[in-house]
């Protein structure tokens, strides 16, 4: 028997024949929304986390990683300085946190639809957030992203997709459509960027991942994946970049990433060398 330590401990599956383990301090708040069950808990090694539908979704530790990594990337496919902006997902408000980030961002719109989440973020986790449901720049909807996509003519220079991967019994699942695509090309202002977490990116578990890059590819013309190491996930993370204006794997992409890190503040992981690091894919994926 593996030896552990005398705490109660959390247990996610995370893959066929794969488990990982949290040792729990506390738990802060639990309990079950209209749309998914939810908790936030204390790990001694990660802090404080958030857990949806028993999967971790962000640490206290390293959510800047995902953060940072899903937005950034996108802000400068787009020119490094965009003024409006929307959010699909980010109960947590730290995707929010980053846009608000830039000091040309005029309007953030985030579209989520489990309002009792977004509160308990608000209420919980408010480090994630760190000021920006307060933000003048903010607006939150309690709604339907795709209902939002559809029935909204508004044009974004960045739009994000923070938003949980296309199986069967995810409430995100029809968000992942061709026609979902479609029209959130037609909402992307002339050289905006569409940016979305891509499950995951390891050698053992990176079939969803190339099947969401594959359905991508076939409504926008310029498709960029990369990933990121997330510790709290214990695996490489992946992402995409959707844009027709910029190559994020060329070296003008990494000259605009490195100007583009002397105007936004407070970041902690994204900057030239990471971005490069993200879309220098390995082998195995490439």
């Amino acid at each position: 028997m593996p030896k552990t330590e005398n705490f109660q401990w959390y247990v996610e599956q995370v893959g066929r024949g794969e488990i990982h383990g949290h040792a729990l301090t506390q738990t802060l708040v639990s309990g079950r929304s209209k749309f998914q069950e939810y908790a936030v808990v204390v790990s001694p090694v990660f802090g404080k986390m958030l857990v949806l539908d028993g999967d971790t979704q962000s640490s206290a530790l390293d959510e800047y990683i995902y953060h940072e990594s899903l937005v950034h990337p996108a802000c400068v496919a787009s020119g490094g300085a965009p003024k409006r902006a929307l959010i699909l997902g980010g109960g947590e408000g730290a995707t929010l946190r980053e846009l608000l980030r830039l000091p040309s961002m005029q309007k953030v719109t985030m579209v989520d639809i489990d309002g009792e989440v977004v509160d308990v973020c608000r209420r919980y986790l408010p480090e994630w957030s760190a000021g920006a449901f307060e933000d003048a720049r903010t607006e939150v909807i309690v709604g339907d992203a795709k209902d939002y996509v559809f029935s909204s003519n508004e044009q974004f220079d960045v739009i994000i997709g923070d938003l949980t991967e296309p199986l069967e019994d995810s409430p995100s699942a029809q968000l992942h459509s061709p026609e979902m695509y479609a029209r959130i090309r037609s909402r992307l202002a002339p050289h905006g960027a569409y940016a979305l977490q891509a499950s995951t990116a390891g050698p053992h578990n990176l079939q969803l991942h190339i099947e969401m890059v594959r359905k991508l590819k076939e409504s926008f013309s310029g498709v960029y994946p990369y990933c990121a190491y997330v510790p709290a996930f214990d695996t490489e993370w992946g992402f995409a970049v959707c844009s027709a204006a910029l190559d994020l794997r060329s070296p003008e992409a990494a000259s605009a990433a490195k100007a583009y890190g002397s105007t936004v503040g407070g970041l902690k992981f994204y900057d030239q060398e990471s971005h490069q690091r993200m879309f220098s894919l390995p082998r195995y994926l490439r």
